[in-house]
């Protein structure tokens, strides 16, 4: 079997070994393809694995011996599913490889913003502190999260951590969810309408796929919606937020920070508003990219080709 990876680079930059799917067949690592290279490299393979390199209609129609289409993601929004099926192609994603990995990023987020760790440390590095006539000092507003609100919006793997990690440090959540478990409701914990979630909550974080639903959902209307202050945190799909709307409400206080791991348009564009908002902290969308979390994913596509030779696929998506 002839075995392609189209771009492996992010997911394995070299600490990490194909081995596991080198054994099932011929295999070729690509670091990154672009669009004109993407159907001579896939060319007469029968396996292929992709991240974010997208598979129109016409490339899949163009490559008749292509039987297997491994997402090295748990997103796969690179193909049309429906169309691939119809072609015989079998599509695998790896969920919740990330699930913790993502959780811990999302708490990082919010106590950066509510202590500034890092900007202090640096302030101490280049002497702030050393020419301080008292003994403590802060440049920023420090925020204690007790006892405030965290609304989480999408309540899967991800979003059911993050509830448990931020209980512990004495917050109240609340959540919007489709399917909504009124056993799981207690004192410090509830469903609400996204309506009563945008009012009452000092904190929201995304958590939910991206839909035509969800699209956008953090907008203009919504942010009116929402307490003076709020903290908005996002290391689900950028473009859950209207990214002008946001940096338009933290540059009016009205938002009082904002963090993001992930953008509408990545690699990150230079005139993304974001980048001249007020208080915004972005991260180049690595939540997902702890060696634990990106070794699970490996283990786990290779598990999927493993399963599709053996005629007992797993985690099909089509």
């Amino acid at each position: 079997m002839k075995i392609v990876v189209l771009d492996g680079y992010v997911l394995n930059p070299g600490d990490l070994s194909w081995s596991g799917i080198e054994a099932l067949g011929e295999l070729k690592v690509y670091d990154r393809t672009t669009p004109e290279e993407t159907l001579t490299r896939i060319g007469d393979a029968e396996a292929i694995f992709t991240n974010k390199t997208v598979l129109t209609n016409e490339i899949l129609k163009a490559c008749p011996k292509l039987k297997f289409v491994g997402v090295l993601a748990t997103g796969y929004n690179v193909l049309d599913v429906n169309y691939a099926r119809k072609l015989g192609i079998t599509v695998c994603n790896v969920p919740a490889y990330s699930t913790m990995s993502v959780a811990q990023f999302t708490l990082g987020l919010l106590l950066e913003i509510c202590h500034n760790i890092g900007s202090h440390s640096i302030g101490v590095m280049s002497g702030e502190w050393t020419r301080s006539k008292d003994f403590s000092y802060w440049n920023t507003p420090l925020i204690e999260l007790d006892g405030k609100t965290f609304g989480i919006i999408g309540f899967g793997k991800i979003g059911k951590s993050v509830a448990k990690i931020v209980q512990t440090l004495g917050m109240k959540v609340v959540v919007y969810s489709h399917y909504p478990d009124k056993n799981l409701e207690s004192d410090t914990f509830k469903f609400v309408s996204l309506d009563e979630l945008f009012s009452v909550s000092d904190v929201i974080s995304l958590h939910c796929p991206l839909s035509e639903k969800t699209q956008g959902i953090i907008n203009k209307e919504n942010i009116t919606k929402m307490k003076d202050g709020v903290i908005i945190l996002n290391t689900g799909r950028g473009a859950l937020v209207v990214e002008q709307d946001l940096a338009d409400s933290l540059n009016t206080g009205k938002v009082y920070g904002a963090a993001v791991d992930v953008i509408a348009v990545e690699p990150m564009q230079k005139d993304n508003p974001l980048l001249k908002a007020k208080n915004c902290i972005i991260t180049p969308h690595i939540a997902w990219a702890p060696l634990e979390a990106r070794r699970r994913l490996m283990n786990i596509a290779t598990d999927n080709l493993t399963g599709f030779i053996a005629n007992a696929p797993i985690n099909v998506v089509n």
